[in-house]
């Protein structure tokens, strides 16, 4: 009796002393998510040749890499038959991560199947326009799948439940880079019946509002519902799209809510969204509705793409975190995917590296994580590079990588967290891309959605202008002073009364031309064209054209001749109460308004009709940016310099300044007093600084 008491004791103390050490553990690694820069890379031992995961954590801790993500691309690996496991290879790399004092992020492996699923179920392969998927690309199924949302299942359970409880784990990322791959088989059509039903309870509600008899597309019953795979009805294809969409948010949300399960309440679970891809992340993804399905994710976390060396500007790396910052109203996100070399014309030029880094950090990155750690040997990704080379190496951007550890580790305290206060956004809409794309500038026209988006948010970033993006599901557009709308061609009367009253309020409103034509069914409205925002612009137009040899009138932007040319668009705008700011120069289009702003309340709207060059774009937003008094000393600076700024935790204002150049340059710092805290040297207002080449300069405010 007495050993029995004596044994109760002893193994109540040990319980105690496990759950302190769990919970001092699990403390930590909430601290480090939440209070250290994390800086990583993807690894992926099983693709290696040869065993090498100590000399790779060696080379790690050597770097300051304090977090790896593993286990995304395994499914073959860890389920080498149905219902057979195998976690070897995820043991051993989590524990000689933890050994190595290095965090892991687990991936679920949902994004690749294995042969077996594929063999037992061919119907887990997207149908998609062109036909079922084949095997051997990744991303090639239906996530609504019900055999694969089965087995999906299972394998995530089992790999949660296997490795719930160890101490390395600081998060979870679900999928990767998720996205409905064009799944339009016969289940996802009963699917979209379903949804059609739900949302327009008759097939007549459907026909008028989407106007199907053109072409006897009219539907009578239910029964007679047709593929959305050969629709030529923009309202209908695009309401599919948005149903594929919500797929993508849904089974997001499915996983997210499997993984919480099991994860700690310390641990955050994200996904790696993308972007619409151009040879590099470019702009607003269409196959995913960002803002709705990072809901889910405790974190956003993005992957960002982009040229180096003469091409390297940093427009992609601070479209991608705004964008990220954005998904969740502000909070500070992960770049879960960047490369350190990736393709051959990527090779980073000496301190580039160094630059991409921070300027992550200063668009609100909490993570920089790249893809991938080494380089590996065969299939489809041979020639991405990692941060080693196919020799796993010390190489150039390995010795500049360990600098960037060291400073991250050295600044977290200082550079994490950062807070932003933009007074400027850019709405964008799923609906308004897939409505747009759809139709574009006519027969043939190759540009779309982002083609618009992207010169406007080029243009303010070029200016030092900080920025926001909004979605018509934001609820605060009172939060800003300027927004800058592109092309929002399919939009609600809600929408566009949003914005006018925002406008009449005192608010400022950019618009482009094919801004709230048709409706949110993409019927074009049958009112006074810009329809319900006319009111604001005081404007009108009912006709429109491509231009040929046209210009603007006296070059009122003073851009110069061939910056004054316009090209591929142009309304043909007649002023109601609004100021003409520019005339079309042409014998027929002369008399009509390209550019034109109105008062309107106490705010001002700015109306767009036509493509300008980059250099005009530049200047008009310019001048209204001068007239909602946004212009200041930031903007005394313009690209290759390239200014960011935020809070950090102890309520310090941060002031980053990047040359993104081969060329030497040098500013006047225009603020507070500070230290620059690469150097930990004084900095006074009105010292001049100089930028070496590809270089940058932190600054803390005192």
């Amino acid at each position: 009796m007495k050993n029995s008491r004596l044994f109760t004791k002893i193994l109540a103390k040990y319980l105690l002393t496990t759950s302190l050490i769990l919970a001092n553990v699990l403390f930590l690694s909430a601290q480090t998510a939440d209070n250290k820069l994390l800086f990583g890379v993807a690894y992926y031992d099983e693709y290696m040749p040869y065993d090498r995961l100590e000399k790779d954590v060696a080379m790690m801790k050597e770097a300051g890499i304090n977090v790896v993500r593993i286990a995304e691309s395994t499914w073959s690996t860890v389920e080498p038959q149905d219902n057979i496991y195998d976690f070897s290879h995820i043991d051993r790399v989590l524990n000689a991560m933890h050994k190595g004092g290095i965090h892991v992020i687990i991936g679920t492996p949902t994004y690749a199947v294995p042969t077996w699923l594929v063999k037992k179920y061919p119907d887990v392969l997207a149908v998609t326009a062109q036909g079922q998927n084949r095997y051997g690309v990744r991303q090639n199924m239906d996530i609504t799948n019900e055999h694969f949302r089965f087995h999906a299942e299972r394998v995530i359970r089992k790999i949660m439940e296997h490795v719930k409880d160890h101490p390395a784990i600081i998060g979870y990322q679900v999928d990767n880079e998720t996205k409905h791959y064009n799944t339009a088989g016969d289940n996802v059509q009963k699917a979209f019946v379903q949804y059609m039903k739900a949302k327009f309870k008759t097939v007549d509600a459907i026909n008028k509002a989407f106007g199907l008899d053109y072409w006897s597309n009219r539907i009578n019953n239910w029964d007679d519902f047709p593929s959305m795979v050969g629709t030529i009805n923009a309202s209908l294809s695009s309401e599919f799209s948005k149903f594929q969409r919500q797929l993508v948010t849904d089974y997001l949300a499915w996983q997210v809510a499997l993984v919480k399960e099991y994860s700690k309440p310390s641990q955050f679970v994200t996904q790696n969204f993308d972007f619409d891809w151009r040879g590099f992340s470019y702009g607003i993804q269409t196959d995913v509705n960002h803002f709705d399905a990072a809901k889910s994710m405790d974190y956003a976390g993005v992957d960002i793409y982009h040229p180096t060396q003469d091409f390297l500007t940093g427009i992609e790396i601070s479209l991608g975190g705004d964008l990220g910052r954005s998904m969740k109203n502000g909070k500070n996100y992960l770049v879960i995917e960047t490369e350190a070399q990736g393709f051959p014309q990527w090779t980073p030029y000496p301190n580039q590296l160094r630059l991409q880094a921070f300027s992550h950090i200063a668009s609100g990155a909490n993570m920089l994580e790249y893809w991938h750690w080494h380089s590996i040997h065969n299939s489809a990704e041979t020639y991405w590079k990692g941060l080693l080379s196919h020799d796993f190496q010390p190489n150039a951007p390995y010795n500049e990588a360990k600098t960037i550890g060291k400073d991250f580790d050295r600044l977290s305290s200082q550079l994490i967290n950062l807070k932003k206060q933009n007074e400027v956004a850019i709405l964008f809409s799923n609906e308004a891309q897939t409505a747009f794309n759809a139709f574009s500038f006519g027969w043939g026209a190759r540009e779309r959605y982002n083609d618009i988006l992207r010169p406007m948010y080029d243009a303010l970033y070029r200016m030092n202008i900080g920025t926001d993006f909004i979605d018509p599901s934001s609820t605060n557009f009172e939060k800003y002073k300027l927004i800058v709308v592109p092309a929002l061609y399919a939009a609600s009367d809600e929408l566009l009364n949003r914005l006018n009253t925002f406008t009449k309020n005192g608010g400022h409103v950019i618009y482009t031309f094919k801004s709230g034509f048709s409706n949110e069914n993409v019927t074009v409205r049958n009112t006074i064209q810009p329809g319900i925002i006319n009111e604001a612009c005081g404007i009108s137009y009912n006709q429109f054209t491509v231009p040929n040899n046209v210009a603007l009138k006296g070059d009122p932007f003073q851009v110069g001749t061939e910056n004054n040319k316009i090209n591929t668009w142009m309304e043909l705008v007649t002023p109601t109460t609004a100021k003409v700011l520019a005339y079309y120069e042409h014998p027929s289009w002369g008399k009509y308004a390209a550019v034109t702003e109105n008062e309107y309340g106490k705010g001002l709207a700015t109306y767009i009709a036509c493509m300008t060059n980059a250099k005009t774009t530049e200047n008009i937003l310019k001048d209204a940016l001068k007239k909602a008094k946004l212009w200041g000393v930031n903007q005394n600076l313009a690209f290759p310099l390239i200014t960011k700024e935020g809070t950090n935790t102890a309520g310090k204002k941060i002031h980053y300044y990047f040359n993104y150049s081969a060329d030497s340059k040098s500013l006047t710092y225009p603020h507070k007093s500070g230290k620059e805290l690469i150097s930990s040297t004084k900095i006074q207002n009105n010292q001049t600084i100089a930028l070496g080449a590809w270089d940058f300069k932190i600054i803390e405010e005192e």
